[in-house]
């Protein structure tokens, strides 16, 4: 049941003049008027998806069930990779955007190379 303006107010009021005269004066230095006792709570920190509708932890677990036997480091990178992605990180845009140029380099120049040096 929503409270009229006026019981807001009243309950206001009587719960400034419960307060103690330290927590008064803090009221006071920011404003009655701007002091708000029926505060909503906070909402959860959003669990962010991909376009896909994945969360970053379902797409590394996707992603290294595809790469059995990787090493700490490579899950490592994946994942740090994976939350830059997710989190719009202009590093990791340009990461991916760069891996995803050289993908189509090699396509283009009909080379089938593994990443590293050639020697």
């Amino acid at each position: 049941m929503a409270l009229s303006p006026e019981d807001l107010a009243a309950a206001k009021r009587a719960m400034y003049e419960k307060l103690s005269p330290r927590r008064r004066r803090f009221i006071d230095k920011i404003g009655y008027d701007a002091w708000d006792p029926f505060q909503e709570p906070n909402d959860p920190l959003d669990i962010r998806e991909d376009a896909s509708r994945r969360t970053s932890q379902q797409l590394v677990n996707e992603f290294l069930a595809a790469h059995k036997g990787a090493s700490g480091e490579f899950a490592k990178g994946a994942w740090e990779v994976c939350m830059g992605v997710m989190n719009g990180s202009e590093k990791h845009q340009g990461m991916y955007a760069f891996c995803k140029w050289y993908k189509e380099l090699l396509a283009r120049e009909g080379v089938d190379a593994e990443l590293g040096p050639t020697k």
